[in-house]
């Protein structure tokens, strides 16, 4: 939504879009919100409304909206809107959306202006420019106009934004969904940490929460990929509507992660979970914890998940992101460490951070991204777990078997 009086009428469109059980969100420009405020906009929708290209923790909110969506539409389209558009400017959401575009599903324009800008010579020919460029731009209804002169510029009404838009629709045929559907990139996460029993009541763990693996969740899921999460029973939980398996101990992790693998192709697998490297051999019981003054417990090497994730894909090609956590090592040891990583995994991306570089407080938890042999003083470095998905998102589809 643009800045102008018609936006009432995109409302009602909205509204109707929604009960017939499309999912809608809204991108409006500060102009547009002086018209309709935001709480309107998110009661009709039930999203919060889009409108900063610099908000905190969705920078790459242009990129991800336009992969959502099956159809965009500018309803109204100021002259400012349309002229921007049409000469490549790109200086705000929904300009950078623009931007963004594939050509790959339908854009629709429906102008609102005053006639004289609607006949400007500038306007006109940035309309003759975007109808080239494959842009469908509905023509304005003539009418009285918000300045009280008749003429053309006037939105068309929403009954007949509805009928174009059904028009529309009708021109992808079921096949061609189903296609779509099927080519829906699907993403592998392990998230939180592992626990290993003493007793009953007792486990031998680690700080783990599962936060990042959580966002990554969200935030690659924001993207359009099809995300199931494998994480710790007890760590945190993702918003939006993605697959979970919980485990508790490393056994189970190792069978859930190995069986979801062999069953399912996945495009990519991201292995964030912080795995135990020993299991207890066997548990102690009550009765002999409490009566005993010294307790000897004994552990087992677990093997290294990470390091049979291809082998045990159903897909030969996937794409293994792996991470590395060090406690406040060297960066020279830091290197060595994604190197051994690098090596034994074979994965093609390793994400490495270090406990003395988490700061909660703050919000702040830094990463180093580093493709396979990248030299590591070279690495890119983010700083907060939105910033790593919105990186790793455009790595997977920038990657050579996306569809």
């Amino acid at each position: 939504m643009t800045g102008s009086i018609a936006a009432f009428k995109a409302c009602q469109v909205i509204s109707k879009l929604v009960q017939a059980g499309h999912q809608v969100q809204v991108v409006a420009s500060s102009s547009a919100l002086k018209f309709v405020g935001a709480a309107t906009l998110e009661g009709l929708t039930g999203r919060p409304v889009a409108s900063d290209l610099w908000a905190q923790g969705h920078m790459m909110e242009h990129i991800h909206l336009i992969r959502w969506a099956d159809l965009i539409v500018t309803a109204p389209a100021s002259a400012h809107y349309i002229n921007r558009i049409a000469n490549g400017i790109g200086d705000d959401l929904l300009t950078t959306l623009f931007l963004a575009h594939q050509f790959d599903k339908p854009f629709v324009l429906f102008p609102a202006m005053n006639t004289s800008m609607y006949l400007n010579p500038v306007t006109q020919s940035s309309i003759t420019k975007l109808r080239g460029l494959g842009i469908q731009i509905l023509d304005s209804a003539s009418g009285v106009l918000a300045c009280g002169e008749v003429g053309y510029g006037r939105l068309l009404e929403p009954e007949q934004i509805l009928s174009a838009l059904s028009d529309l629709d009708r021109n992808f045929s079921e096949p061609r969904l189903e296609k779509k559907k099927s080519q829906k990139l699907k993403v592998l996460i392990t998230s939180g940490g592992t626990q290993e029993p003493i007793d009953p009541v007792r486990v031998i763990t680690n700080k783990s929460t599962g936060r990042t693996g959580a966002r990554l969740a969200e935030v690659l899921t924001e993207f359009g990929f099809d995300v199931t999460l494998i994480r710790a029973a007890d760590s945190v939980q993702p918003h939006g509507k993605i697959l979970e398996k919980t485990y508790v101990t490393f056994d189970d992790l190792h069978l859930s992660l190995r069986e979801t693998l062999q069953q399912e192709e996945f495009h990519t697998v991201l292995h964030v979970a912080a795995v135990s490297d020993f299991s207890l051999s066997g548990t102690v019981p009550l009765e002999k914890r409490s009566s005993e003054e010294e307790l000897v417990l004994k552990f087992k090497k677990n093997p290294k998940l990470v390091n049979s994730i291809k082998a045990w894909s159903k897909n030969k090609s996937v794409q293994l992101i792996a991470f590395k956590m060090t406690a406040t090592a060297s960066l020279e040891k830091r290197a060595e460490a994604v190197t051994k990583l690098q090596s034994m995994s074979q994965a093609d991306l390793v994400v490495q951070n270090d406990l003395s570089e988490i700061a909660p407080e703050k919000g702040q938890h830094q990463f180093r991204i580093l493709r396979a042999s990248q030299n590591f003083e070279n690495a890119e470095v983010v700083n907060d777990a939105s910033s790593l998905g919105e990186k790793l998102g455009q790595f997977i589809f920038n990657s050579k078997d996306v569809l």
